[in-house]
């Protein structure tokens, strides 16, 4: 019994003895830490770094080499699927900014307490780095973006058109797949954070359906497509007409969220060059009886002449309405008639082979002239052609580079070649204009051009023949 209890003793002692001696060694220890101010107290955590005993330069060191080599992002995927961002495969690196001799000096100043009841954790702002392009790479070969499950979002859509049942909706697909912009957005935040995991589901990096078949809007639309498929647009033209109908129409117009009903400037521009083949007579040959009883062809910028960059936005405005309509055509120019010869039955006749100007007024020669016209033999000849009158003017002087001309009466309809008085004539008509000609203007007797510049108007026909 004495020998046990002694060897029991003898036990007891020694581990009192190893007890104090680890507990002063602890004791030491701490007080080695807790005494030095150059250094973090124990449980100094920066960044999620352990720093304890550590001077600010030597975390630094620390804190930079643990997010060097070692750190990875987990992604993780809405059906939980994990995949993997290792720093060294995006050349990430990380340069612990300013804060660490500020922390030391807030762990001095507050007597360097530590111990469980003691947060001595801490955040400081880091340089990230790492390869743009290697990121992008990452991350579309990852499976939740490149993989062969993937279902794309789509929006509720207004079908194409059918003749059969007109414009539908078609529903709405939610998918799995990624919106890039948004998964690059929370990869960055996620390594500037140096966190550990990224919920892809959490972090919205999943498109989403915006809208829907149910959406009240998308259900207007809709009908609003339908109702231009049912519109007609009729052109007039004079006696004639041009129904563009609502299925054609329906083959223009599209939809989209963004933009709402919109109509193909392509097509429609073909349509109004169409028109303008079909319908324009400016610059295209006109068949015309001579005073005399001869059929000339005759080919000038006179007649009707839509202007199409003005129709094509009129039509599509039209076509927008969504209401049925009627209209003509918004010209550039425009002609005496729509039906028959576009010059209609009131016009100036010219006869540069007989030298003789006509005045018709609904059909009828109210008044004739002989006249002189360009000088063949130095090449000023009165060209042939239907032009409109630009306007007329008394009293103006007509200027060249060898001439200045005072007239009366003042009617152009060619550039500068017009019809006007000419009393420094003694004879009109003849042969006169094959050496004594005009500079290209039609020289009348001054009573003859009196009378005719009260009948004349803007854009009246001007009918040059020979």
């Amino acid at each position: 019994m004495v020998k046990t209890l002694g060897r029991r003793m003898v036990i007891l002692c020694m581990a009192a003895m190893f007890s104090f001696c680890i507990g002063t060694a602890a004791y030491g220890g701490v007080n080695n830490t807790q005494n030095n101010p150059e250094v973090f107290v124990d449980g100094t955590k920066v960044n999620g770094v352990g720093v304890a005993g550590l001077t600010p330069e030597e975390a630094k060191t620390q804190i930079e080499a643990f997010y060097q080599g070692s750190y990875t992002l987990t992604i993780v995927d809405q059906k939980g699927n994990k995949e993997s961002i290792r720093d060294q495969e995006i050349g990430l690196s990380v340069t612990v900014g300013q804060g660490l001799d500020e922390i030391l000096a807030k762990e001095n100043e507050g007597g360097r307490i530590s111990g469980p009841a003691v947060d001595n954790s801490y955040e400081v702002t880091m340089d990230l780095q790492f390869n743009e392009e290697a990121l992008k790479k990452k991350l579309e070969s990852l499976s939740c973006v490149s993989g062969g499950n993937i279902i794309k979002t789509e929006n509720a859509r207004i079908s194409e058109y059918s003749e059969e049942t007109g414009f539908t909706i078609i529903p709405e697909v939610q998918g799995n797949d990624i919106n890039m912009e948004k998964l690059e957005a929370a990869v960055k935040d996620a390594l500037s954070r140096h966190a550990g995991t990224l919920n892809l589901a959490e972090a919205g990096c999943y498109n989403q359906v915006q809208v829907a078949s149910t959406d009240e809007a998308l259900k207007n639309q809709c009908d609003a497509m339908n109702q231009r498929a049912a519109m007609t647009i009729t052109y007039r033209f004079g006696e004639e007409s041009q129904v563009l109908e609502g299925k054609t129409i329906a083959s223009w117009i599209t939809w989209s969220s963004e933009t709402g009903i919109s109509v193909d400037p392509n097509q429609t521009a073909a349509y109004v060059a169409a028109l303008a083949e079909q319908y324009d007579t400016a610059g295209k040959p006109h068949l015309f009886r001579t005073a005399t009883g001869q059929d000339v062809t005759v080919t000038g910028p006179y007649g009707w002449k839509i202007d199409q960059a003005a129709e094509i936005q009129a039509l599509t405005a039209a076509i927008l309405t969504g209401e049925s309509a009627e209209r003509e055509p918004v010209y550039s120019q425009t002609a005496a008639s729509r039906n028959g010869n576009d010059y209609g039955m009131t016009y100036v006749e010219v006869d540069l082979a007989n030298q003789h100007m006509y005045l018709v007024e609904n059909g009828q020669c109210i008044l004739d002239a002989p006249f002189v016209s360009g000088n063949v033999s130095k090449g000023w000849t009165t060209p042939p052609g239907i032009f409109g009158l630009y306007y007329k003017q008394k009293d103006k002087v007509l200027r060249g580079e060898d001439y200045a001309t005072p007239v009366k009466y003042w009617m152009p309809f060619n550039g500068g070649i017009g019809l006007h008085d000419a009393d420094w004539r003694g004879s009109f008509g003849g042969d006169i204009y094959k050496t004594n000609g005009s500079h290209g203007c039609i020289n009348l007797p001054p009573a003859k051009a009196a009378v005719l510049y009260d009948h004349v108007y803007k854009n009246m026909p001007i009918i040059c023949h020979n």
